[in-house]
C-alpha cells in the first residue's frame, strides 16, 4: 500500500499507510492525544477522527482546548442526541434538520401535539440518559437509492426531500449514535458520552415552516444551548437572564419612549421620550460630521427604477425594495418607482451635479437618510430590525491614493464617536475579495492593501472574514462589545470602484483628463433605530446624562415646598437641564420608586429644611444614599453633566 505524508502544525511530518484513520494518528502520536481528541482537520476540513485519510495533506488534531471546533461538535451532537431522545419518547415524530446556531442548535420536528415546557425538561432527561451510555458515533458513505429506500422504509418524508435537493455527486454520509441515525454532512465526536451533560439546557419552542416556506406544513422547532462546562452555561443563563432585563422593548414601555403596532409594521411611532434621544444623537452626529469635514445633503424618498436599474440594484436588491406606482400625466404606462432602501445612488447624482476637480477630493458628504426595506414579518424585532428607518450614511469621493489617508481619519473619528456614547473599544473585521466581484486583481489589491495598512496604522489587528467582501470592493466592519458581554456589528467603511463607473461618476484630474472616483461607503451608527436600541439595552435604560430624555425630576416631600420646586426647576431649566417638577400628593418614596422605573438620573427632593437652607437633597440613579447640596453647586454640576462630550 502507498505511503502518505501528513504534515503537522509544528511542521513536523509524519509518514503513514493511504487509508489511515485520524483516531489511528493521534494513538500513533501519543496515548493521552488518543484519549483527549475528538476531531481532526484535513487541508482545512473539519473531521471525524474515523475517515480514512488517503493524500499528503495538512492534519490538525482537536482536543477540548479548541475552543470553536469543540463547541461546534458539542452542539452538533446535542442536537442528534436531542432528535434521538424526541423519537424514543415520542416514536411517532417525524426528524427534519438540526444545524448549529450561535451559543447552540435547533432542531425542527413535525409532531401533531405542541411540545410543552414540561417536554422540554423529559427531553433534557433523556438527553443525559443517552449521554451516559456512552454509546459510538459511527458513520458509513451510501448512494441516493439506498439512503431513500431506507428513509421511505422508516417513514420519514422530510430526509427523502433533503435528499432529493442534495446535489447528484454529493457523498450522503449516514451517522448512528448508538442505534439512532441521522442524515448529516458531519463531524461528530466519537462517542455520546463527549458530551458534557450539565453544559446544555433546551431553552424553547417556536414555530417554523418546513424550508422557511409557508406553503409547507408548520414545525415546532426546539432550541438549545450548549458549553464546554457547566460553568460556562451558568455565564450564559446569566447573561441572557440580564439581557431580559436590559431588553429595550420592555424598557421603551418604561421609559415611555417608542410603541410599534399592527397599522404599521416595522415602523415606529416615538414618543415625546424617545424623540429626545434621537434628536440629541443626530445633533451630536451633526456637530461631529461639521468637525470632520463632512456636507450635509438630504435626497428624495421616492426615486425612479431607472436609477436602480442604473446603479444594479434593481437587480439585487429589488425583493426588498417598496414599490410605488404613480399615474404620470400623459405617460402611456404607469410610472413606477421605489422608495430609496439606501443612498449612495442619489450622493452620486449629487456628485454629479457640476464639474469636479482633483483639488475638491476628498469629497465628504453625509446625509440622515430615510430609508425603507422589506424585511419579512418574522425578522421583525422592536426596533432593531425594522423596515423603515434613518441611517447616518456618508459616501467620502476620492481618489485612489487617498483611501488610506481617508480610511485613517474615518476610523479615528468612529473612535471617538464610540467613545463619547459609552464603548471605549470595538473590534473590527475584514472581509476581502468575494469569488464573485467586479474590477480587476490589480485594483483589489490596492484597495484591500490601504484598507488594512491604515486599520493597522490605527492599532487594530482586523479579524479576516475571508470572501465576504461586497462585489464592488473589501469592507471593515466595526462590532462593539456591550456592557454584558454581547456584540453588535455597528460601523462600516467600504471601498467601492463599481459605482462611480455605472452611474458616470467622474473628476479632472491634476493632468487634465476625466478619472473615476473612488466611493468610501461608510455609517458610524448604522441605522439610529438599531443604535438606539443597542444603548438602551447596553445601559440598562441608565443613559449617559446629556442623552438621558428626562435628566432631573425635582419632587415635593411636603405641600409647603412646592414653590421652591418650581424655582429650582427654573434654575435648572435656564441653563439647558431637562427638569420637571413632580407636586403630586404621594409619599417622596412612591415618587422616587416610579421616576427610578422611569431611569431619571436625578431625582432631587425637596422638603421644609431643604426650602430654609436653600439646598436640595440629590439621589442619583442607581445609589440608594441622598446627599444634601447647595442648590448652586447643583445646578453647576448638572449643566456640566447635561453638556455632550462634543462641546466640552
Amino acid at each position: 500500500m502507498a505511503n502518505i505524508t501528513l504534515t503537522l502544525p509544528d511542521g513536523a511530518q509524519r509518514e503513514y499507510p493511504a487509508g489511515i484513520t485520524g483516531a489511528e494518528v493521534a494513538a500513533d502520536i501519543s496515548k493521552s492525544l488518543s484519549k483527549s481528541a475528538f476531531s481532526c482537520s484535513v487541508n482545512g476540513e473539519h473531521r471525524d477522527l474515523s475517515r480514512a485519510i488517503d493524500s499528503d495533506s495538512d492534519f490538525a488534531i482537536y482536543t477540548m482546548k479548541d475552543d470553536a471546533q469543540a463547541l461546534e461538535l458539542i452542539r452538533h451532537d446535542c442536537a442528534h442526541i436531542m432528535a434521538r431522545a424526541v423519537q424514543e419518547l415520542w416514536p411517532d415524530v417525524k426528524v427534519t434538520i438540526g444545524p448549529v446556531i450561535k451559543d447552540g442548535w435547533y432542531y425542527d420536528f413535525d409532531r401533531k401535539e405542541p411540545f410543552s415546557t414540561e417536554d422540554l425538561a423529559t427531553i433534557e432527561k433523556k438527553m443525559r440518559e443517552i449521554i451516559n451510555k456512552r454509546e459510538p458515533v459511527t458513520t458509513e458513505v451510501w448512494d441516493r437509492d439506498r439512503a431513500i429506500q431506507f428513509y421511505k422504509d422508516n417513514n420519514e418524508p422530510y430526509k427523502v426531500e433533503l435528499i432529493d435537493a442534495i446535489a447528484g455527486d454529493e457523498p450522503l454520509r449516514m451517522y448512528w449514535h448508538g442505534d439512532w441515525q441521522d442524515l448529516c454532512r458531519g463531524p461528530h465526536l466519537q462517542h455520546t458520552g463527549q458530551v458534557p451533560g450539565d453544559s446544555f439546557k433546551l431553552m424553547s419552542v417556536a414555530g417554523a415552516y418546513w424550508r422557511g416556506d409557508s406553503n409547507n406544513a408548520m414545525l415546532q422547532r426546539i432550541y438549545g444551548v450548549a458549553f464546554k462546562n457547566k460553568n460556562d452555561l451558568k455565564a450564559h443563563l446569566l447573561m441572557l437572564e440580564e439581557a431580559a432585563k436590559r431588553d429595550h422593548r420592555k424598557l421603551g414601555r418604561e421609559m415611555d419612549l417608542f410603541h410599534m403596532q399592527e397599522e404599521a409594521p416595522g415602523q415606529i411611532f416615538w414618543h415625546p421620550n424617545g424623540w429626545r434621544i434621537y434628536t440629541g444623537l443626530q445633533d451630536y452626529m451633526r456637530r461631529m460630521q461639521d468637525k470632520n469635514g463632512y456636507v450635509e445633503v438630504n435626497t428624495p424618498q421616492v426615486v425612479d427604477r431607472k436609477l436602480w436599474e442604473q446603479s444594479g440594484h434593481w437587480e439585487k436588491y429589488q425583493e426588498h425594495m417598496f414599490i410605488v406606482e404613480v399615474d404620470e400625466e400623459h405617460a402611456r404606462e404607469k410610472s413606477v418607482n421605489a422608495l430609496k432602501p439606501m443612498n449612495c445612488p442619489c450622493h452620486v447624482q449629487i456628485f454629479n451635479q457640476g464639474l469636479k476637480s482633483y483639488r475638491d477630493l476628498p469629497l465628504r458628504m453625509a446625509e440622515f437618510g430615510s430609508c425603507n426595506r422589506y424585511e419579512p414579518s418574522g425578522a421583525l424585532h422592536g426596533i432593531m430590525r425594522v423596515r423603515g428607518f434613518t441611517q447616518d450614511d456618508g459616501h467620502i469621493f476620492c481618489r485612489e491614493d487617498q483611501i488610506e489617508e481617508e480610511t485613517a481619519i474615518y476610523i479615528e473619528f468612529l473612535r471617538n464617536v464610540y467613545k463619547d456614547l459609552g464603548f471605549e473599544s470595538f473590534k473590527v473585521k475584514f472581509s476581502d475579495r468575494p469569488d464573485t466581484r467586479a474590477g480587476s486583481d490589480e485594483v483589489w489589491d490596492k484597495a484591500e492593501a490601504a484598507l488594512l495598512s491604515a486599520t493597522r496604522k490605527a492599532g487594530i489587528e482586523p479579524e479576516l472574514n475571508p470572501g465576504e467582501g461586497a462585489f464592488y470592493g473589501p469592507k471593515l466592519e466595526f462590532v462593539l462589545t456591550d456592557a454584558i458581554g454581547r456584540d453588535w456589528q455597528c460601523g462600516t467603511h467600504q471601498v467601492d470602484f463599481v459605482l462611480p463607473e455605472r452611474l458616470d461618476a467622474n473628476y479632472i484630474g491634476e493632468d487634465g483628463a476625466k478619472h473615476r472616483p473612488v466611493m468610501l461607503h461608510r455609517a458610524t451608527l448604522g441605522s439610529f433605530e438599531r443604535f438606539i436600541g443597542i444603548l438602551i439595552e447596553s445601559h440598562a435604560g441608565k443613559l449617559p446624562f446629556w442623552l438621558a430624555p428626562r435628566q432631573v425630576v425635582v419632587a415635593s416631600i411636603v405641600t409647603d415646598a412646592n414653590d421652591y420646586v418650581h424655582e429650582v426647576v427654573a434654575a435648572l431649566n435656564a441653563k439647558g437641564i431637562r427638569a420637571e417638577a413632580d407636586v403630586r400628593n404621594e409619599k417622596i418614596n412612591y415618587k422616587v420608586r416610579e421616576h427610578s422605573l422611569g431611569k431619571v438620573p436625578a431625582i432631587l427632593a425637596i422638603g421644609m429644611k431643604e426650602v430654609e437652607e436653600r439646598t436640595v437633597s440629590v439621589r442619583r440613579l442607581g445609589h440608594k444614599q441622598t446627599s444634601v447640596q447647595d442648590l448652586n453647586t447643583v445646578v453647576t454640576d448638572l449643566a456640566l453633566e447635561a453638556t455632550p462630550p462634543d462641546m466640552l
